[in-house]
């Protein structure tokens, strides 16, 4: 089970990745331009190319398939990613836009990166390592069917659990404002109208 989980969660992050780039072309070029990594052919090629690689190999780890080449293919990709932020911290390049989940400016903050980010990449890749070496693989057919499903439930509940914190991350943001500047209003009309009803 516990294979099927991390390997379900893997691919539930590329997806959650890969998603709002295929919608937002444009927003991925500028992603990867800001890295200053590749000539500019290839930035285009890859800013084309990343977010439907994350997708399909993400639906590839959510299903447990293509065992231990998904994985594999993963854990090429995390380091990659490791590489690229790595890079750039070390020379003292921050303000950029990691592109890891969406874009900065989708949500409302300045492009910035960080150890943090390098540290998750490698975490990833590491998590994908162990799936490519676990003994005898995992999967449909290789997994006890209640295993397999009890893992891939596990993984919605968690994904579902991070895909709403991103989501309510675009309204709070610790540390700054409770309530984005949109919904000051609101709940002044709202304090307002209980104070009216008393």
């Amino acid at each position: 089970m516990i294979p099927t989980l991390v390997s379900a969660l893997l691919g539930g992050l590329l997806m959650l990745a890969g998603i709002p780039k295929l919608r937002d072309r444009a927003g991925m070029l500028v992603a990867v331009q800001g890295y200053r990594l590749l000539p500019a052919p290839l930035e285009r090629l890859v800013a084309a190319l990343l977010p439907y690689v994350e997708v399909v190999l993400g639906g590839l780890l959510v299903a447990s398939l293509g065992v231990p080449w998904s994985p594999a293919a993963a854990t090429v990709l995390f380091l990659v990613f490791f590489a690229g932020l790595a890079t750039n911290l070390i020379r003292g390049r921050r303000e950029l836009d990691c592109g890891c989940f969406a874009f900065a400016k989708a949500e409302g903050h300045a492009p910035r990166i960080g150890w943090g980010h390098a540290a998750r990449a490698l975490v990833l890749a590491a998590a994908a390592a162990g799936l490519a070496f676990v003994p005898g693989g995992y999967g449909p057919g290789v997994t006890p069917v209640g295993e397999y499903l009890i893992g891939l439930a596990l993984a919605a509940i968690i994904i579902a659990a991070i895909a709403a914190g991103m989501t309510l991350r675009t309204v709070v943001n610790p540390g700054r404002r409770s309530v984005d500047s949109h919904l000051a209003q609101a709940r002044l009309d709202l304090l307002a109208a209980a104070v009216a009803r008393r």
